[in-house]
């Protein structure tokens, strides 16, 4: 059998539709995608991704789409392997992902701790370290 791949686009959710991972509940107004309201004791406005956002997002629906390939593919009793095949792609696509939003957050939220110094910095390494831990334990 040969390998089936998944290259199917993801089509924009209309804002206001519930995605998964939505947290919002019958009854709430807001967009579920908007900028979250930064944490306690966060400074600036602007988030690190901010220059690269639409990229981001158009890479965001692309993994979307693959799976939704894999929803598809297994609703079509696709071959196991094949199916694994495309988990590992898109397991890849989102570490590719991660990996692209911690640099961004270390030029522009560390970088910007660090010339503040202070205990803001301290505590922008430390929540980078954690952060480096759980990606390397998926």
């Amino acid at each position: 059998m040969t390998t089936t791949e998944v290259t199917e686009a993801a089509e924009p959710v209309p804002t206001g539709t519930a995605t998964a991972g939505d947290t919002t509940t019958a009854g709430d107004t807001a967009d579920a995608r908007t900028e979250p309201a930064a944490p306690t004791g966060e400074t600036h406005t602007t988030h690190g991704y901010h220059k690269q956002k639409d990229e981001h997002l158009k890479r965001l629906r692309r993994i979307e789409g693959q799976i939704r390939g894999l929803q598809r593919m297994v609703d079509e009793d696709t071959y196991c392997i094949d199916i694994l095949t495309q988990v590992s792609a898109s397991t890849k696509a989102l570490q590719s992902f991660a990996l692209q939003l911690l640099e961004e957050h270390l030029r522009h939220c560390v970088a910007d701790a660090a010339l503040k110094g202070g205990d803001e910095i301290d505590a922008k390494v430390e929540e980078a370290t954690k952060a480096i831990g759980r990606l390397l334990r998926t």
